[in-house]
């Protein structure tokens, strides 16, 4: 009998006939295999750039899992207890069922410490790779049309993160969550006339409330990663049905994604990447600690230092409060308007609200209404990228303020100078990155056009019959004078009158925003210019 004949009498196993009529029936209810089918013919690009999306993807399923695992033993009641367990230096001191709770997952469970800053590692991870994300998409302007509803779910799923973030490190009812909440009560209470009822029913009375834990609990088990879940499942359906971005290359159109098919292909990429993604977490976790809430002890309002930092995602709110100025108040009747609290508030969400609606603003400003499937250079569009190094700016200026203590302790330095020095850097700071970012935009730019002209310098020089010295010039290979020449001029909007003969005050405001946001561009070398600068070499 020969290997062909053999190979075609073994029939299937059991388990293998059990598969197969599962599938099937499954199948014929569902017709699952028809969106299996269809999904799998998805093209995605393999650029590096967009692995930091799977990055957020993948640091949320485990956030999950770790999340799942404590929620067996963590007690969310702020509940008095004497503590009884492992930890001698606090043993028999009174404090929240929480702050009890949570010591014991951390030296009775057995993996619970663990699995406690897995989770933390993974929610710094999560917000990280979110927030990359979301810059690698504003500088190549992946979030122009048809991508501007993607934007803002992408928008809304960093604010939830940095909300989850922040409502899980205050469960423990430690020192630390403890000084956390003061802020943010301090910021709820600076809104005028309504902050101190919005303060009551967040805290159920008066701060810190009878069960803020079990409050906050609620918003970070429940309430708060369904909505995560239900936003990243259509970010997830808008990528599908939008096709991916990709960067210019020969053969890659608006119509035309060159990558890899999600299966096999990218499916085995992604499930080894997860594995990755997963190993790199649990070893931090193992090897460097992270909010050791038995050295902060439980939560008591009168101890006050230097040092109480909140997580680097929320430190920018912190930063912002900082740098206030002392004695902004105001005494309006029976009212006090504390400026100094709701200023920082207002600047911060006005901020926030740029962020979101930025592709719509851009979109206006432009007059661009066509669909965009290749991602931008970012030095060919020198005033996003500019306002974009302007933005990243304000929010480091805004991080390193929540830090002038440890600063000025570290460095031996006054409070004051600090502070003074950080608060001309938040003004002078973005103003600064904006022009240097936009002058080395446009100079690259501009080395970029001599070498799509003229190619590289080869460093060798010849001798002409007529005794002049050159240097011989190495020329591009199609693809890589593909990727200098091959972007889109814009030019500013031209003003004219409407069907009525009129131009409104918009019309000239766009007019004007159009003239500066395209100002000292440089247009891309075309193909008569190639064609010449050879000949010329010739």
């Amino acid at each position: 009998m020969s290997t062909a004949d053999a190979a075609q009498t073994v029939e299937p196993t059991k388990g293998q006939r059990f598969t197969g009529w599962a599938a099937n029936y499954v199948d014929e209810r569902t017709s699952i295999s028809g969106l299996v089918k269809e999904l799998g013919r998805k093209i995605f690009p393999d650029h590096w750039s967009f692995m930091l999306g799977e990055v957020a993807l993948y640091s949320f399923i485990v956030i999950l899992l770790s999340g799942t695992f404590m929620t067996f033993f963590f007690q969310a009641s702020m509940t008095p207890v004497f503590y009884d367990g492992s930890y001698v230096p606090l043993k028999g001191i009174e404090m929240s069922a929480a702050m009890a709770s949570t010591l014991d997952l951390s030296f009775d469970i057995r993996g619970g410490l663990l699995m406690r800053q897995v989770h933390h590692w993974a929610a710094l991870l999560f917000v990280a790779s979110i927030g990359l994300h979301m810059l690698r998409i504003y500088f190549t302007g992946a979030f122009r049309k048809p991508r501007e509803i993607n934007w803002l779910i992408g928008f809304v799923l960093f604010v939830l993160a940095m909300a989850e973030g922040f409502t899980g490190y205050s469960l423990p009812d430690d020192l630390l969550s403890g000084n956390g909440l003061r802020i943010i009560d301090g910021l709820v209470k600076g809104i005028p006339i309504i902050g101190t009822w919005i303060s009551y029913l967040l805290f159920g009375g008066e701060f810190p409330g009878e069960d803020v834990v079990g409050r906050f609990y609620v918003l970070h088990i429940l309430l708060l990663p369904a909505i995560l879940v239900a936003a990243l499942g259509v970010h997830m359906l808008l990528l599908i049905i939008n096709k991916h971005t990709q960067f210019a290359g020969p053969g890659r159109t608006n119509d035309n994604v060159v990558g890899v098919p999600i299966m096999p292909v990218f499916a085995a990429k992604a499930g080894g990447f997860f594995f990755i993604v997963f190993g790199v977490i649990v070893l931090i976790a193992s090897l460097f600690q992270i909010n050791p809430v038995w050295t902060y002890g439980p939560y008591d309002p009168s101890p006050v230092s230097a040092g109480t930092q909140p997580d680097w995602y929320i430190g920018f709110a912190d930063g912002a409060l900082r740098l206030v100025p002392p004695g902004w108040e105001l005494e309006l009747g029976a009212f006090t308007l504390s400026l100094n609290v709701f200023l920082p508030t207002i600047v911060l969400m006005l901020f926030l609200l740029v962020v979101a609606i930025y592709p719509f603003i851009e979109a206006w400003i432009t007059g661009d209404k066509r669909e965009h499937h290749i991602a931008d250079r970012p030095r060919n569009a020198p005033t996003r990228t500019a306002i974009g190094a302007a933005g990243v700016t304000s929010y480091a200026v805004m991080w390193g303020a929540a830090s002038s203590d440890l600063i000025a302790t570290h460095f031996k330095l006054s409070i004051e100078s600090v502070t003074y020095s950080i608060q001309a850097l938040f003004f002078l700071g973005p103003i600064i990155a904006y022009i240097v970012t936009k002058r080395v935009c446009l100079a690259l730019q501009k080395k970029d056009r001599e070498i799509a002209l003229h190619g590289y310098e080869s460093g060798r020089i010849v001798r002409l019959p007529n005794g002049e010295y050159i240097e011989v010039h190495e020329q591009l290979d199609e693809y890589d004078r593909w990727k200098l020449v091959s972007y889109e001029d814009y030019k500013p909007l031209m003003l004219r009158p409407d069907a009525k003969g009129r131009i409104t005050n918009g019309q000239r405001l766009r007019s004007r925003a159009s003239r500066w946001f395209f100002e000292d561009r440089i247009a891309p070398v075309t193909r008569t210019e190639i064609e010449k600068s050879k000949h010329a070499e010739h």
